[in-house]
């Protein structure tokens, strides 16, 4: 049958709101345990907890925590590394009361009995596992919030027997920590650590410490980084080589020291002790191997044997995957559509990963690093859609503002039972992502599929500040947030209009957390460029974000912005909630009512200034949601209102 003509945006689409709540489980932080592979997926179907499940070798898969319990850690608010494995037995963080619990004896944990706590009732969070077999300890981050005002991180270490305990600090004085891990023979244990008003892509120290045989630390010393150094994932080599990420050059790539136990200078005075010396011998141009740490436990390298570490890497945007042989420093891109997210383990056969590719979901992969063959465990949607209505990515590379230029991913509007009438141009979405410095990623997601099958086009925006493109391109959003972000936004959507590939009249601008700031300055700086707009728990007041926020992020807006009180009418002249006067479109707003990152008054004050206007609103607030909707009946509501929104202001 011929396909039915009718307008842009009115498209019947095989995709309803439920279907992307639904399917849309997050899988993330995958670990290898002898046989058996684990890893944690949020269900919204289930109140949006998260469930830590185990694949073993005979290929049965269940849940390895009972469904009354939650694995997430609150540490930075944002999480991530909320669990171990070694030997069978499980370690985890319950969001509930963010105590520590331990699960299995070496047996199938159905076996074990139910889960218990390591560590007392009480005000302090955990994340970020080691599990010392020597010494049957667990070295973790810990954020204490017994004192009432500013947490205090620090690691710790935590007994695996014996009454629980909270924890005995083992390292402190900075502001922050992350990614305690253990050489192989557990003398030394690597960290990283950074001060406030650096955020980790800005600045880490690589710090590196002798284990004595009771457990405690000595000779602590910093290997590596600085406050203009962002140092990822430090982790150890079966031989005993220190390996990590650094951005020294303006891009990160993998390093390592030979022998961490000596004083180590970046350069080549043996006399000195030993170097830091780059990994790969023929990287690619401008590519990265690191991502920025908004979550604990994140990886873009793991050891696969002696000889070989499979790794990631970004490039144009994209994603990849290579095996890099660590005595030649030779890398070899493994030949998979794969673009791997942000977790992955390895075993002398396999790499085990989170990936997914534009025209399929992400999913749980085990790939044979010889026959490259990709064997799925787990998809993060069980919906079929058929590629007839699947919309993939074109990157562009677009002008803006400085005569510079910034980047995306467009998707045109695609469903194989209609045609738009002759001449006619699609409205088109512009969204910004969060952070703001993270970047979009180019696997399927039935949010975009959503819009793009009704016949709306998309375009997912790296702005200027976006992680992937090296230093100098995160560097531009320094004391220009709300500025170049927003330009290159609103430089996008009118070239596409210039391109012929969107509608003047029917821009749409939307985004979540710093995206849905953007969302909002773009439509107060720059009115009449939008019809419409969509935020989702965005920020209106980045001088109430001064006050009011969370410790990962208090000084964020130190870089982003400038320093406090000092730039004080900067922040107002940043700020949307100043600026509603100028306002000229419609806007709809969403908020989580227990969010601790972006408070819900933001989003009030913007929603009762707005309506004070006169102009279209609404603001649809959701209990027991934080930042980031989890909740299957939230991201239904949520989706359906928003393109109800739409269809009536357009």
């Amino acid at each position: 049958m011929s396909p039915t003509i009718a307008p842009y945006g009115t498209w019947v689409s095989p995709l309803g709101a439920a279907d992307v709540a639904v399917a849309g489980r997050r899988l993330g932080a995958v670990a290898v345990d002898g046989d058996d592979i684990y890893w944690l997926e949020g269900r919204p179907t289930e109140g949006g907890r998260n469930a830590l499940v185990r694949r073993t070798a005979d290929g049965r898969v269940d849940d390895v925590t009972p469904r009354e319990m939650n694995v997430r850690t609150r540490v930075h608010e944002y999480g991530g590394g909320a669990y171990a494995v070694a030997d069978g037995v499980v370690y985890f963080s319950n969001f509930s009361d963010q105590r520590v619990y331990r699960v299995g004896s070496g047996l199938q944990a159905a076996d074990s009995g139910p889960p218990r706590p390591l560590t007392p009732e009480g005000d302090w969070f955990y994340a970020d596992f080691v599990v010392d077999r020597a010494r049957q300890q667990l070295i973790c981050v810990r954020e204490d919030h017994t004192g009432g005002r500013e947490p205090v991180n620090t690691l710790v270490r935590i007994p695996l027997s014996g009454d629980p305990s909270p924890g005995d600090v083992i390292v402190s004085g900075h502001d922050f920590y992350s990614t305690p891990r253990l050489s192989p023979d557990g003398s030394l244990l690597a960290w990283i650590a950074w001060r406030h008003p650096q955020m980790p892509w800005d600045g880490t120290e690589l710090w590196v410490a002798d284990v004595t045989p009771d457990g405690v630390l000595a000779s602590a010393r910093h290997v590596a980084g600085s406050a203009s150094e962002s140092i990822y994932q430090p982790g150890w080599s079966p031989d005993g080589a220190l390996f990590f990420v650094s951005d020294a050059d303006g891009w990160w790539k993998l390093y390592r020291i030979l022998h961490p136990a000596a004083h180590t200078t970046r350069g080549g005075d043996p006399g000195r002790g030993e170097t830091i010396e780059a990994v790969v011998r023929n990287p690619p141009a401008a590519v990265e191997f690191g991502r920025p740490q908004w979550v604990f436990g994140t990886a873009t390298w793991a050891f696969a044997d002696p000889d070989r570490l499979v790794t990631a890497y970004t490039r144009a945007g994209r994603w990849h995957l290579a095996t890099v042989h660590v005595h030649t420093g030779l890398l070899t891109e493994i030949p998979t559509n794969l673009s791997p997210q942000e977790w992955m383990a390895a075993t002398p056969q396999h790499v085990v990963l989170v990936a997914g590719s534009p025209e399929r979901p992400d999913a749980v992969v085990r790939l044979d690093l010889t026959r490259f063959y990709v064997e799925v465990l787990r998809l993060s949607s069980d919906a079929q859609l058929d590629p007839a209505y699947i919309s993939t990515p074109e990157p562009i590379e677009f002008p803006t503002d400085y005569g510079r230029t910034a980047h995306a991913f467009c998707y045109p509007p695609r469903n194989k039972n209609f045609v738009a009438p002759r001449g006619e141009r699609p409205p088109l979405i512009v969204i910004g992502h969060g952070g703001p410095t993270t970047a979009t990623r180019t696997t399927f997601e039935l949010a975009i599929q959503f819009w793009t099958s009704r016949g709306f086009a998309v375009a997912d925006v790296n702005y200027s500040g976006s992680s992937g493109y090296g230093r100098e391109y995160r560097e531009r959003l320094h004391g220009q947030w709300g500025v170049v972000d927003v330009a290159d936004i609103v430089n996008l959507a009118r070239y596409l209009v210039t391109q012929g590939k969107a509608d003047v009249r029917k821009l749409i601008v939307r985004g979540g957390s710093a995206g849905g700031y953007t969302t909002l300055a773009a439509l107060t700086f720059y009115p009449g460029v939008f019809s419409v707009g969509a935020s989702y728990y965005g920020i209106s007041d980045v001088e109430g974000l001064a006050h009011d926020t969370h410790k990962f992020e208090s000084r964020y807006l130190d870089t982003l912005i400038g320093p406090y009180p000092e730039m004080k009418e900067v922040y107002r002249a940043r700020s949307p909630i100043h600026h509603v006067d100028r306002l000229s479109c419609a806007l709809i707003l969403f908020q989580g009512l227990e969010d601790k990152v972006v408070p819900p008054s933001q989003s009030q004050m913007m929603a009762d200034a707005v309506r004070a206007k006169g102009l279209p609103v609404e603001y649809l607030t959701f209990e027991g949601e934080q930042h980031g909707f989890r909740r299957a009946e939230t991201i239904v509501r949520a989706l359906e209102s928003e393109l109800a929104f739409y269809q009536r202001v357009l």
